[in-house]
């Protein structure tokens, strides 16, 4: 079902949940990427996955190719949500988005997560070892994607209607991330911070996963999971349950020693 505000999806409603998981999507998709999570988590755990413009229930809104940009915009629509212990969550694009938002909601003095959970990127402060890639001709575009990422459907490929309602977000998402380069040095966040990875993802190397350490002071620790850049969707049952583990202390009120993180 829906939240109360676009920008929001809950699929699976726990009104009594002690606390809450909040999901930002790869660039390209939407929401429903998470709709499975809340079968694989405890109960006392709800997830939100965040539906930027431009995708599913939003397609008649323009994207938004800008990271400042959107986490101004989703900010305020967090805000609502912030009343239990909650845990960020991020794959690719959605783990630049969810570190931000950590930052924002930090400096602003609003309530902050208890953990950050960020998957398959690299720190948001490193640059890119490959080429800027978002204004490449749509069908050189898709080849790059493709080439890099995976992750489009083959049988989407074959279908230029369905693929010309999909590359406006696709290519807002990835200019999103090709022009955002924060200085380094800014002040930690102060959450756990937990980092995941694919064993084969040529992407993001153990390195880029490691390089996270300095964005917190608290708590930090690198799982590397069998996979490419979206092994998620094969090692999901892994995944949750490493993340059930990880999050249990926000269901219990407790805060994670940090030898758990070493």
């Amino acid at each position: 079902m829906n939240s109360s505000t676009p920008w929001l999806q809950c699929f699976t409603p726990r009104p009594d949940a002690r606390a809450r998981l909040i999901c930002f999507p790869h660039a390209g998709v939407g929401a429903a990427v998470y709709r499975p999570w809340s079968a694989g988590l405890p109960a006392a755990l709800e997830v939100l996955a965040v539906q930027l413009p431009g995708r599913a229930n939003r397609l008649d809104e323009p994207p938004i190719a800008d990271i400042p940009t959107l986490v101004r915009a989703v900010l305020p629509q967090l805000l609502a949500e912030l009343d239990k212990p909650f845990a960020l969550f991020g794959h690719s694009m959605g783990a630049v988005l969810a570190s931000e938002v950590a930052r924002a909601l930090q400096a602003a003095g609003l309530p902050a997560p208890r953990h950050l959970v960020v998957s398959g990127r690299r720190p948001p402060h490193w640059p890119a070892r490959e080429p800027a890639l978002h204004r490449l001709p749509d069908a050189q575009f898709v080849g790059e994607i493709q080439r890099r990422y995976g992750g489009i459907p083959p049988e989407l490929l074959q279908h230029a209607d369905v693929m010309a309602l999909l590359l406006p977000s696709l290519r807002a998402d990835i200019a999103a991330l090709e022009t955002h380069l924060p200085p380094a040095g800014r002040a930690p966040l102060d959450c756990a911070l937990s980092v995941f990875g694919g064993s084969a993802d040529p992407l993001t190397p153990r390195e880029h996963l490691d390089g996270w350490r300095g964005e917190t002071r608290g708590p930090f620790r690198v799982r590397v999971f069998p996979g490419d850049h979206f092994y998620l969707n094969e090692r999901r049952d892994a995944l949750l349950a490493d993340l059930s583990v990880t999050l249990a202390p926000l269901l219990s009120g407790s805060v994670p020693a940090s030898p758990a993180f070493a």
